[in-house]
């Protein structure tokens, strides 16, 4: 095949595009790799692909606008929020994610998160290595067979997290408007948003963000939560309205939290709920294994090798 099209890696945080080169090697003479981060840097520096590979590039109108031979752009990772999808649809440009590369990854994180406050194994960890031998310093820790999970969102990943919460014998509850009954298994009960803040002994985040989730979270609603409950995040972090957060463990309403997402990445030193023996972060790496990293590039390429061949995509985002 002739070496005639013109594909961009407009940003990406990755050592290396040797993966996303070998897939495109036949179709491409080059893969350049840059690091734009505006709109006039994706102007200037993309105007002639007809694919692009981004990762927090912002794709709004006005740049897609002065892409006259974009044909696709492909997403690493799952959110498409740094995309103006209805813009894409008008201008024909088809936007695919990579939905499927971390979903194992991410529910075990959130797993992970999870048990760690629950069993409250950080803060132990602490008080261990400053001479704190006392386990009664942990009290109350529940027995998991006894609590009810409510997840948001029950797609792939709400689901794997549904699936391996269950396992352990929690009672789960979700809450998502675009799945009904049938698509999910008998085990999960789907409710209102409110139904699963109220009766939740941890609250797991695994939606969009949309602007419909932007600060879904906020006081009012985390404030349907018990005293005693978790809430865990590992979705995008502007669902969850940090200030109100942040205002909730200060007063003790509710048991403690973990983000792996914050609203402005990479989080601050001087966040305040840094403060929190019951607040743990990890720096959004949710997503990743070695093999999850493999993947994802992979397929972000082939993605674009399918639309440059005329061939359907398997992730497009946008309905024409």
């Amino acid at each position: 095949m002739s070496s005639r099209h013109v594909v961009i890696v407009a940003d990406c945080d990755h050592q290396s595009i040797e993966i996303e080169r070998a897939v495109l090697a036949d179709m491409c003479s080059e893969l350049p790799w840059l690091a734009c981060r505006s709109e006039d840097e994706i102007i200037a520096q993309c105007a002639d692909a007809e694919g692009i590979i981004i990762m927090y590039a912002p794709m709004t109108r006005r740049a897609m606008q002065q892409l006259p031979r974009c044909r696709i752009i492909a997403r690493y990772g799952v959110g498409v929020d740094t995309v103006d999808l209805r813009a894409a649809a008008d201008l024909g440009i088809i936007v695919s994610n990579v939905p499927d590369y971390g979903t194992h990854e991410v529910s075990d994180h959130a797993l992970a998160m999870m048990l760690c406050l629950t069993r409250k194994i950080a803060y132990a960890s602490s008080l261990v290595k400053q001479g704190k031998w006392d386990f009664r310093l942990m009290y109350p820790v529940h027995r998991h067979q006894e609590q009810t999970i409510g997840i948001i969102g029950v797609g792939r990943i709400g689901s794997a997290m549904a699936h391996k919460t269950h396992a352990l014998g929690m009672k789960v509850i979700a809450h998502d408007p675009f799945v009904k009954r049938e698509q999910v298994p008998d085990y999960i009960s789907l409710v209102s948003l409110e139904e699963v803040l109220r009766h939740s002994d941890v609250v797991s985040v695994h939606c969009p963000l949309s602007e419909s989730t932007r600060n879904m979270l906020d006081e009012k609603m985390l404030g349907l939560m018990k005293p005693s409950a978790y809430l865990i995040n590992t979705a995008r972090g502007s669902i969850v309205d940090e200030a109100a957060l942040d205002r909730m463990l200060g007063e003790k309403r509710l048991a403690g939290a973990a983000l792996d997402v914050f609203s402005n990445e990479p989080g601050a030193p001087t966040n305040p709920l840094f403060k929190y023996d019951n607040f743990l972060c990890t720096p959004h790496m949710a997503w990743h294994s070695e093999e999850s990293a493999k993947e994802l590039k992979r397929k972000a390429a082939e993605e674009v090798r399918r639309v440059l061949r005329g061939e359907p995509p398997l992730y497009q985002v946008n309905a024409f």
